[in-house]
């Protein structure tokens, strides 16, 4: 596995989320869908305790995994600020669609839960991730829930960060270079087909009770559950009665 390098871009914060965010996920869409299939204990538990008729939201919904993962009795439609996988989910009939997680195109309650999967760690700085958490609660209505996960410092698995390090950019190899825009038909014909290619994403490595710090910045909200799942921190807050 390519280690992680230290962020040191010297770029505003929209434009390192442009270059390093929003433009690679458009680029490896695919390769990452193909990797994205099986839900996440927690998640899953989390969607399916959820009452009959509920509607909700996933903010930053990849290849839409966990739009499947209860049909029929509940309700949800996803957002992404990558075209391309907004694409896959529409090819999976998926309600979905191109949104930016600091200014999502619901009104306020719309939803009775939301759900954020390790999205909010991709916003650059304190002022973006706190805007990100009070989004998602501005579209939850009073008594409603949110489940957030975002990638740990201290992980556990074959992922190894420097502890003093939480800005970091790490290496997403695509091999033989699948674009997700497709090789076309000539595809692997060429030296650079044949080749991988590595991109590099931006990301906030969450310390232990940073997750649940920011929902409490972000204000309005009660915590019912936190811990840690897959080599991410959780939350699942309540919005509270105005």
């Amino acid at each position: 596995m390519k280690a992680p390098i230290a962020d040191t871009l010297p770029l505003d914060n929209a434009e390192k989320e442009e270059q390093y965010v929003h433009a690679v996920y458009n680029e490896i869409a695919t390769h990452f869908s193909d990797t994205r299939f099986k839900p996440w204990p927690v998640i899953d538990k989390y969607i399916r305790s959820l009452p009959s008729g509920s509607v909700g939201a996933d903010i930053g919904c990849g290849n839409g995994k966990y739009l499947g993962v209860r049909t029929g009795d509940i309700f949800m439609m996803g957002t992404d600020r990558s075209e391309s996988l907004v694409e896959i989910c529409r090819e999976r009939r998926y309600e979905c669609m191109v949104s930016d997680g600091l200014d999502l195109p619901y009104r306020n309650g719309a939803f009775d839960f939301a759900i954020s999967i390790a999205v909010i760690h991709h916003f650059s700085s304190v002022d973006r991730r706190v805007q990100a958490a009070r989004e998602l609660l501005r579209i939850v209505w009073p008594g409603g829930t949110v489940l957030v996960f975002a990638w740990a410092l201290e992980q556990s698995g074959r992922r190894k960060f420097d502890p003093n390090t939480q800005d970091v950019l790490v290496p997403w190899v695509v091999p033989g270079f699948r674009s997700a825009k497709g090789a076309g038909d000539n595809a692997g014909d060429s030296a650079e087909d044949q080749r991988d290619k590595m991109y590099h994403r931006y990301y906030h490595l969450f310390r232990e009770g940073e997750l649940v710090a920011l929902f409490e910045q972000a204000g309005g909200c009660s915590v019912v559950e936190s811990g840690y799942d897959r080599d991410n921190w959780y939350v699942i807050v309540r919005k509270g009665h105005e």
